[in-house]
């Protein structure tokens, strides 16, 4: 067996002519045909074996085509619950040019009679996994260089860091060599530390906090690694729900030292920076976010202005309001946070408002989907609850029963599949101030005035009451959390004097 060699990066030496000569080195790809012949000796020898590398192993990472087709032939036979070995192997390759070139099936036996027995087949597919994985990344890095060279229409420079950054992060996935069981001893350890921290936090809150204790009580807080969808109709109020949740977990956050709240990324695909700002100004100082805008203000609100901002300046509150962003480079800058300020709560407004990949797809459905799924990987990967807002479709508008339900999220299906919880915003102020009753021809009057003052009364009751409907929770109760809110500083909060006592 004449096909040994050893190259690479770490693993093997690099070498190549000209070296010393002040010629340019000829540099080979790092690979190790010598470690991919002894795995394969060792599976073909001991079948067993093939369990410790099936999960992380792939056929494309071999650097020899004729070792990856040996081993994708062997592991089909190992699924089937046949043995794999150079006899059954045989009728696979009679016909294969590549082996015929090493000897043909002889090549089989070769590879079995020289193994050694005391490898570990784990640590030698490790190596090769690191090998396809440097390989990987010289080809990134030449494609990276060589589109930087191009000067096309189509794919400027942020394009090209966008496709480059998730090439990388797949790539990083890719052959998940850490992962696999672990005992139900450390996930029971952990559960019981939530648990003791719960019981210890007079709010029974273990994640992190809304500002809103109905709200809280009902979710326990929002949960790291989850993700949320809120969802309603135009003009519901999802963005200032968002907002003010962002805010009171920032807010939290530095009242208690970063003991409570979390850190938080705010992505505003829909509206500016100011605009954001804007709104958590008007609810801080109380004068209406459109005075504000429209300069309807006294000199005196100016030192409100000035000390408000100097307070709300200090809160680890981050926002980007970057439109048409994708979820790639979403997820980049979340990361990049995490790093930086350790990013504890991420929000997006709004989700159809995100672009699945650099380029255009064709299909929503797909991409909404992709998105979808991309957050829920966000969330698990920085251990972080993501709250998405989503719009809902106009069926709700021709239903007379306006309170949203699961089908009504657009492109439904991945959203309600990929979330943990799902909640949905309703004003039924909203509607009933668009429905005053008309008196209908020939209709007595006072009929016509039941009508009206029974809708006048339905108002009133109406009047700044707001729902959040939990219709999907993954790891607690679904149900309606009834909040107030006050439309001139887009403000929610929890009903009046229900605690006042408790807070």
């Amino acid at each position: 067996m004449e096909r040994g060699g050893n190259t690479g990066g770490g693993v093997g030496g690099s070498g190549g002519a000209g070296s010393g000569t002040g010629e340019t080195p000829y540099r080979e790809s790092p690979h190790n045909l010598e470690c991919e012949q002894g795995l394969l000796g060792a599976l073909l020898v001991a079948n067993r074996h093939f369990e410790k590398v099936a999960e992380f192993l792939r056929p494309e990472h071999f650097f020899d085509p004729v070792h990856g087709r040996i081993f994708e032939a062997m592991r089909a036979l190992v699924e089937r619950g046949q043995i794999a070995d150079p006899v059954t192997l045989k009728g696979y390759f009679r016909d294969d040019a590549d082996l015929a070139k090493v000897g043909g099936a002889r090549y089989l036996v070769d590879l079995a009679a020289a193994m050694v027995s005391v490898i570990d087949p784990a640590d030698y597919g490790r190596i090769i996994h690191d090998l396809y994985l440097r390989r990987s990344l010289i080809e990134i890095g030449e494609d990276m260089v060589n589109e930087a060279y191009r000067h096309e229409l189509d794919s400027d420079a942020r394009g090209q860091i966008e496709v480059t950054e998730k090439r990388l992060y797949d790539l990083a996935t890719t052959g998940d060599v850490d992962g696999g069981f672990i005992k139900l001893h450390d996930p029971l350890v952990s559960a019981i530390t939530m648990a003791e921290q719960a019981f210890q936090n007079e709010s029974r809150v273990v994640g992190v906090t809304t500002g809103l204790v109905d709200l809280d009580r009902k979710l326990g807080g929002l949960q790291k690694s989850d993700l949320l969808i809120l969802a309603g109709r135009p003009s519901m109020g999802k963005t200032a729900l968002a907002t003010n949740i962002g805010f009171n977990a920032a807010r939290a956050f530095a009242r208690s030292g970063g003991k409570e709240g979390a850190v938080v990324g705010f992505f505003s695909l829909e509206m500016s920076a100011e605009q954001l700002a804007t709104r958590i100004l008007a609810d801080e100082v109380r004068i209406p976010s459109n005075n504000i805008r429209r300069g309807e203000v006294k000199d005196s609100d100016f030192p409100k202005f000035i000390e408000a901002a100097h307070e709300l300046g200090r809160l680890p509150f981050f926002i980007d309001d970057t439109p048409g962003l994708t979820v790639g480079t979403l997820r980049a800058r979340a990361r990049r946070l995490k790093r930086a300020h350790n990013l504890g709560m991420l929000v997006i407004d709004y989700l159809q408002l995100l672009r699945g990949s650099a380029r255009q797809s064709e299909n929503r459905v797909q991409e909404i989907s992709e998105i979808t799924r991309s957050l829920k990987v966000v969330a698990k990967e920085l251990e972080i609850p993501v709250v998405a807002l989503s719009q809902l479709s106009r069926a709700v508008e021709a239903r007379d029963e306006k309170r949203p339900q699961l089908s009504d999220l657009r492109e439904s299906g991945s959203i309600e599949q990929d979330a943990d919880v799902v909640m949905f915003v309703f004003r039924e102020q909203y509607y009933l101030e668009r429905a005053e009753p008309s008196q209908k021809p020939e209709e007595a009057e006072d009929k016509f005035h039941q009508r009206h003052d029974k809708w006048k009364q339905r108002c009133e009751e109406a009047h700044n009451m707001a729902e959040v409907i939990i219709a999907k929770q993954r790891h607690g109760p679904i149900g309606t959390v009834e909040l107030q809110f006050d439309g001139q500083f887009t403000r929610f909060s929890d009903l009046e004097n229900r605690y006042a006592n408790g807070r």
